[in-house]
Protein backbone atom coordinates (compact mmCIF):
# COMPACT_ATOMS: atom_id res chain seq x y z
CA UNK A 1 0.00 0.00 0.00
CA UNK A 2 1.53 3.27 -1.45
CA UNK A 3 1.84 5.62 2.09
CA UNK A 4 2.52 9.48 2.49
CA UNK A 5 6.06 9.29 2.40
CA UNK A 6 6.43 6.65 -0.43
CA UNK A 7 4.29 8.77 -2.56
CA UNK A 8 6.51 11.96 -1.83
CA UNK A 9 9.55 10.05 -2.32
CA UNK A 10 8.57 9.04 -5.92
CA UNK A 11 7.26 12.45 -6.68
CA UNK A 12 10.79 13.39 -5.80
CA UNK A 13 12.35 11.07 -7.97
CA UNK A 14 10.19 11.84 -11.12
CA UNK A 15 11.22 15.80 -10.58
CA UNK A 16 14.45 14.87 -10.66
CA UNK A 17 13.97 12.73 -14.24
CA UNK A 18 12.18 15.12 -15.29
CA UNK A 19 14.90 18.32 -14.62
CA UNK A 20 17.78 16.06 -16.16
CA UNK A 21 15.48 15.36 -19.26
CA UNK A 22 15.32 18.94 -19.58
CA UNK A 23 18.96 19.81 -19.02
CA UNK A 24 19.29 17.26 -21.59
CA UNK A 25 17.41 19.08 -24.20
CA UNK A 26 18.54 22.04 -23.43
CA UNK A 27 22.54 20.60 -23.84
CA UNK A 28 21.22 19.36 -27.47
CA UNK A 29 19.83 23.14 -28.31
CA UNK A 30 23.31 24.22 -27.11
CA UNK A 31 25.20 21.91 -29.31
CA UNK A 32 23.12 22.44 -32.27
CA UNK A 33 23.52 26.73 -31.81
CA UNK A 34 27.21 26.16 -31.38
CA UNK A 35 27.45 24.25 -34.39
CA UNK A 36 26.06 26.62 -36.55
CA UNK A 37 28.13 29.20 -35.18
CA UNK A 38 31.10 27.48 -35.42
CA UNK A 39 30.26 27.11 -39.64
CA UNK A 40 29.50 30.39 -39.43
CA UNK A 41 32.87 31.34 -38.10
CA UNK A 42 35.33 29.11 -40.48
CA UNK A 43 36.20 27.35 -37.40
CA UNK A 44 35.68 23.33 -36.23
CA UNK A 45 34.21 22.64 -33.43
CA UNK A 46 36.36 19.81 -31.81
CA UNK A 47 34.38 16.23 -30.48
CA UNK A 48 31.16 17.71 -31.67
CA UNK A 49 30.62 18.16 -27.72
CA UNK A 50 29.89 21.03 -25.37
CA UNK A 51 30.33 20.43 -21.63
CA UNK A 52 28.04 21.90 -18.78
CA UNK A 53 30.38 24.01 -16.33
CA UNK A 54 27.79 25.91 -13.92
CA UNK A 55 24.60 27.48 -13.26
CA UNK A 56 24.87 31.13 -12.42
CA UNK A 57 22.84 34.20 -12.30
CA UNK A 58 24.19 36.71 -14.46
CA UNK A 59 22.05 39.76 -16.53
CA UNK A 60 20.78 39.09 -19.74
CA UNK A 61 20.54 41.57 -23.22
CA UNK A 62 17.92 44.24 -21.21
CA UNK A 63 20.19 44.14 -17.99
CA UNK A 64 17.95 41.67 -16.13
CA UNK A 65 19.42 38.87 -13.69
CA UNK A 66 18.67 35.81 -14.37
CA UNK A 67 19.66 31.89 -14.02
CA UNK A 68 21.89 30.87 -16.69
CA UNK A 69 23.57 27.79 -17.67
CA UNK A 70 27.48 28.03 -18.95
CA UNK A 71 28.80 25.53 -21.63
CA UNK A 72 32.71 25.27 -22.33
CA UNK A 73 33.13 23.69 -25.71
CA UNK A 74 36.89 23.50 -27.76
CA UNK A 75 37.58 24.59 -31.40
CA UNK A 76 40.33 24.33 -33.65
CA UNK A 77 41.36 27.21 -36.30
CA UNK A 78 43.94 25.11 -37.76
CA UNK A 79 43.82 21.64 -36.54
CA UNK A 80 46.64 21.84 -34.45
CA UNK A 81 45.96 23.90 -31.53
CA UNK A 82 42.51 23.37 -29.09
CA UNK A 83 40.93 26.82 -28.53
CA UNK A 84 38.41 27.07 -25.65
CA UNK A 85 35.09 28.10 -25.81
CA UNK A 86 32.10 29.33 -23.62
CA UNK A 87 28.47 29.45 -24.02
CA UNK A 88 26.02 31.32 -22.22
CA UNK A 89 22.72 30.29 -22.20
CA UNK A 90 18.95 31.95 -20.65
CA UNK A 91 16.92 29.03 -20.56
CA UNK A 92 16.30 28.17 -24.49
CA UNK A 93 17.77 31.06 -25.52
CA UNK A 94 21.54 32.12 -26.37
CA UNK A 95 22.74 34.74 -24.30
CA UNK A 96 26.30 34.83 -26.23
CA UNK A 97 29.10 32.68 -27.42
CA UNK A 98 32.84 33.63 -26.51
CA UNK A 99 35.80 32.46 -28.04
CA UNK A 100 39.41 32.50 -27.20
CA UNK A 101 42.41 34.71 -28.67
CA UNK A 102 42.76 32.36 -31.83
CA UNK A 103 44.71 32.80 -35.10
CA UNK A 104 42.67 33.67 -38.37
CA UNK A 105 42.53 31.84 -41.48
CA UNK A 106 43.51 33.42 -44.60
CA UNK A 107 40.66 33.10 -46.56
CA UNK A 108 40.54 31.10 -49.80
CA UNK A 109 41.48 32.26 -52.94
CA UNK A 110 43.41 35.23 -51.65
CA UNK A 111 47.26 35.92 -51.26
CA UNK A 112 49.22 37.81 -49.58
CA UNK A 113 50.72 40.45 -51.91
CA UNK A 114 54.59 40.99 -51.03
CA UNK A 115 55.85 44.49 -51.86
Amino acid sequence: MLTLGNIFVLMLLATAGAWLWHAHGLRERTLILVKQYCDKADIDLLDENVAFRKIALLRDAKGRKRIARIYGFEFTVTGEQRHAGQVIMFGPNLGSIELAPHPFREPQGLSLIHI
